[in-house]
Parts: structure tokens; sequence; C-alpha cells
């Protein structure tokens, strides 16, 4: 038994590594949208693009994964990601030098297909890892590495790309200005791709848990409603979440007053910290501990969201202190869903839908607080989506449902572009509706389209 939790706890350290490098990559590339846009002076529709090229790597790889790691398995899948993850690291040298549009997607989509690997491997294993009954725990405790990475990305790019050049709306950037921008894109993406082959050595070395093949009695996915309806929800899910954040920089720095593309910058990050808080409060909460044990956590990671939400603003413990705020309320919320994951699932769509729509139909610091706060009950969607969509499979079946499922965060593709073309034409607060009814159809899922199975 001491045996089995050790290897257990390999498999997590390892994995919470691979959540942290693919959502830091993922986050760099949706909130670099908005230098791009600078680059190139491109609406916020041909900006968003970008990320469309990040996402549509997942409709085209993710069922191709799920193959592949049945043939050379999970550590063999996510070496080979993180060395194209690293390719596409260093196309973007040569994209920003020349600087080129056509370059950047095309970086973006190598990069992308690494992620792909990564993510259809590494849901499914850390799933499998233990009891479906504290799978979601575990997916949570994962992805607040992720989540973590997510925060630092916005923040990184506000330093490394904006401090302090003081630039205008993209469309009054002038040519010596985008090249400025071009020229500090470089190096962030050099030092990551660095630091992914490194991992990679470290992966190839570590001696992983290996997951049981289960029955081998395959089924398509295809036949479990629950399955399908789920994919359909990470589709929602990682559209609205992707969609917020590639418009909240330029967001904020045209319709709020004193507020600079540099500072907006700071303020995504905060909005990915959400996230992070969130799921480190899911990772105890979903867990299978005492609620008097449950309660010891709560401390430590109010602790790291003051501290978190006061360094990315550069040391602002006002905004800290209203980000702790803000948290709270939202561990004091989840103790509604009383540790059930479909429960909190359901009570967090529905806020952040009625968060969405009170971004859309109000204004200034309003605005601004609501927006950010959709991060901190994105926090748990994906893991809970994710434990309640591959709930009750073989193991030998997971790999091809993570990748339906993975295959539909394509969302991410199409929900920004949707957005950025209703900013362009009606403005940017009417944008937000498009995320808020993804979020109801969440709750759809949270509340009846898990449950439903094949007769």
């Amino acid at each position: 038994m001491e045996n089995q939790n050790t290897s257990m706890k390999t498999g997590i350290m390892t994995f919470s590594l691979i959540f942290f490098i693919f959502g830091f990559a993922t986050t760099f590339i949706i909130t670099l949208t908005a230098p791009v846009k600078a680059i190139f002076g491109l609406s916020e529709f041909s900006a968003q693009l970008l990320a469309s090229a990040f996402f549509f790597a997942y409709p085209i790889m993710s069922i191709p994964t799920g193959k592949i790691i049945d043939k050379i398995g999970y550590k063999w899948t996510v070496v080979a990601g993180l060395f194209l993850m690293a390719l596409g690291s260093f196309i973007f040298i040569p994209a920003a030098r020349i600087p080129s549009f056509p370059i950047f997607l095309f970086g973006t989509f190598v990069l992308a297909v690494g992620v792909v690997f990564l993510q259809v491997a590494a849901n499914p294993y850390v799933t499998a890892l233990g009891p479906d009954s504290t799978a979601s725990s575990r997916l949570n405790l994962t992805q607040a590495m992720n989540s973590i990475a997510t925060m630092i990305a916005p923040w990184l790019i506000s330093v490394a790309i904006f401090k302090g050049l003081n630039l205008p709306e993209a469309s009054a950037v002038t040519p010596e200005q985008a090249l400025q921008v071009a020229e500090r894109v470089p190096m962030p993406f050099i030092i990551m791709g660095i630091i992914i082959i490194l991992i990679a050595f470290i992966i190839y070395r570590a001696k992983l848990p290996v997951l049981e093949k289960g029955s081998g009695v395959k089924k398509s996915v295809w036949k479990y409603p629950h399955v399908v309806l789920g994919a359909f929800a990470i589709f929602a899910y990682v559209g609205a979440e992707v969609g917020n954040a590639g418009l909240l920089v330029n967001y904020l720095s045209t319709s709020i007053e004193g507020i600079s593309a540099e500072m907006a910058s700071t303020y995504a990050a905060i909005y990915w910290g959400g996230a992070m808080i969130g799921r480190f409060f899911g990772s105890f909460m979903f867990s299978d501990m005492p609620q008097s044990k449950k309660m010891t956590f709560l401390l430590p990671v109010l602790l790291l969201a003051f501290v978190a939400g006061s360094f990315v603003t550069d040391w602002n413990w006002t905004i800290g202190l209203t980000f702790t705020v803000v948290a709270l309320v939202n561990f004091l919320i989840m103790q509604i869903g009383r540790g059930k994951a479909a429960r909190t699932l359901a009570i967090f769509a529905l806020i952040a839908a009625l968060l969405g729509l009170a971004t859309t139909f109000s204004t200034g610091n309003i605005a601004l607080w609501t927006v950010i706060s959709i991060g901190l009950f994105n926090s748990i969607m994906f893991p809970n989506i994710f434990a309640l969509a591959v709930k009750d499979l073989d193991k030998a079946e997971l790999s091809g449902a993570s990748g339906l499922i993975n295959s539909l965060i394509i969302g991410g593709a199409i929900i920004p572009p949707l957005m950025g073309g209703i900013a362009d034409n009606f403005g940017y607060t009417w944008a937000f509706i498009v995320p808020a009814i993804c979020y109801f159809y969440i709750f759809f899922y949270a509340v009846k389209g898990n449950t439903i199975r094949r007769a």
C-alpha cells in the first residue's frame, strides 16, 4: 500500500509539472493577442485568430493523440509533446524578427500540437491514478499548478513586452512602436523553449507509475451521452474562459479610464489567478478528508491570494486585499456545493453567467471586478467537467474519451473571434454576452447532462 501511495504521489507531482507547462504556454499565447494586435495594427477579430490557430490544433490532433497514447504510452507521448512545444517556441524568433503574422500563426499551431499531446495524456492519467470519488480533487490539485502558470504568463507579458512603452490604442500605434513591441517578443519564447527541453529530459528519466489497461474491451465513447455532452461542456468552458481573457487587456485599457495596456495585463493575471485560487480550494473540498481538516487549508490559500494579487499589481496591497475578499466569497459559495462535483459546477456556472451579464450592463470598477471575478468561478469547471464526463468508464476507454473531450477544446478557437467580431461592431461590453450563454450550457450539463446514460 505504501509503495502504491508513493507511486501515485510521484505521478501526481510529475504531471503537476506538465500542467504547469501547458498552462503557461496556453495563457501566454492568449495574452499575446494584445501585443500582436499592436505589432500588425489588426482588428480585434484578426488578433483573436492567434488564439484560433492555437485551439484549432485540438480537433485535428486530440483523437489521434488518444491513439498514440495507446501505442507508445503516456510517458513517451508527454516527451514528444514537450519537444513539439519547444520547436513551436523557437519558431517565434523569426516570426518576431521579420515580423510576420502568418509565421506567428504557424509557430502557435506547432506549439499547440505539443500542448495537445500533453493535455490528452495528462487528464486521464491523473484521473486513473486513484478512485473515481476523488478524481475531481486530484484534477483540481494538478490544474491549480496549471493556474499558477496562467497567472504568471500575463504578468510576464506586462513586464517583458509592455513595460515602459505607454502604447496608445492599436489603431494609433506607430511603425516604430510596433517594431519595439516585436523586438521584445522572442526572448520569453527562447527561455520557454530551453526550459521545456530540460523538463522533457527530466520526464524521460523519471520512473512513472504504469496504469492498468482495464478490461481491454473498448467501446465507442460516442455511445456514452454523458461523455459527448461533457465534451460540448468543455467546448463552452474553454471558449468562454479564453474569450474573456483574450478581450480582457484591450477591453480594460480602452473602456475604463486610467488603465494602461500594462496595467490591464496585470488584471488579466488576476483573472487567471482566480482560477488558481479556486482550484486550490477545490483540491481539498472535493477530497475525502474530514471537514475539520479541510478548513485548515483555507487560511494558507487566502494568504496566497493576497500575495499573488498584490505581487502582479506591483505590490498594490489594496487590490491584493480586494482579490482576497472576492476569493473568500468564492470559497463560501463553494460550501453550498458540499464537496459534490456536479452541484458545485452548477452553482459556479450560474454565477459566472450572471457575472458575464453584469459585465455587459455595467461600467467602471464594477465591470472591472465582475469580469475579473469570473476567473474564480472558472476554476473548478474544467476538472469537474472532465471528471463527470469520464465517470464510470473503463480505464481502457479513458484515452479515447480524453481525445474526444479535448478535441472540443476548439471552443477556444471559435468563441474568441466571435467575441472579437462583436467587439469590433458593437463594442466590447456586448461581447461578454457570448460567454454568459456558454456558462448557461455548463449549468445544464451539471444539473442534467452528466446524469444521462445510455440504456
